[in-house]
């Protein structure tokens, strides 16, 4: 009995352990703003790239990228959207965490840096939906994305620049559009990416240069 009674308080404190390591959204994190510049490097499973930002290209929506950076968002987000030579876009799939993060709104804005090779932006849908993807011009996409209009927006604000390991972008495993296409599946199951898209490249991590938090 006495066993059984400390197997019991062992899978509890396992279980509470499991349970304290899963990250836990703050309302908070989507207030934090940041600094007027600031560098990052992404670790990805084809090498790393290293971006700069200012807040002055896109206030709102440089602080979600900073939020995302500094509170862990892109541990192992799979670039879900590889289509060489137009772009490569990643995010995580819809989770707990991520409605959490879903309700915290990034306002619109207009276009003050353009879609050229290397930049980043926010993917969208309609007003006010930037959020949690993401994506880098793989060419030129100025001016089409800085002009497009469609669900009562207008164009992509660029967020970043890659500024090296460009070619680790442009290297991500392409399965074109099938990837996007079953995005429902992809939220529903976490394994469904690994079992149908099983060379997809992934962001590992996301972490502040040296001097820039």
């Amino acid at each position: 009995m006495k066993q059984l009674r400390y197997q019991s308080l062992s899978l509890i404190l396992l279980l509470l352990i499991v349970s304290c390591s899963k990250p836990i959204f703050k309302n908070k994190w989507a207030k934090t703003k940041a600094p007027s510049h600031f560098k990052a490097v992404f670790n990805t499973t084809k090498g790393a790239f290293e971006i700069e930002s200012r807040r002055k290209w896109s206030p709102q929506g440089v602080d979600r990228l900073y939020q995302l950076i500094k509170y862990g968002y892109f541990d192992s987000v799979p670039v879900y959207r590889m289509i060489p030579e137009y772009v490569a876009q990643f995010g995580k799939p819809d989770s707990l965490l991520n409605n959490k993060w879903g309700q915290q709104a990034v306002l619109d804005e207009s276009v003050i840096e353009k879609n050229v090779f290397g930049t980043m932006a926010f993917a969208r849908d309609t007003v006010n939906t930037r959020n949690l993807q993401l994506f880098i011009n793989l060419k030129n996409n100025s001016p089409r994305l800085d002009t497009i209009y469609y669900s009562g927006v207008t164009g992509f604000p660029v967020i970043a620049k890659v500024t090296s390991g460009m070619d680790h972008v442009i290297g991500f495993f392409s399965y074109g559009s099938d990837p996007i296409n079953d995005y429902d599946s992809i939220a529903k199951d976490s394994h469904f990416i690994k079992r149908k898209y099983p060379k997809m490249d992934y962001i590992l991590k996301a972490t502040f240069l040296k001097n820039e938090l």
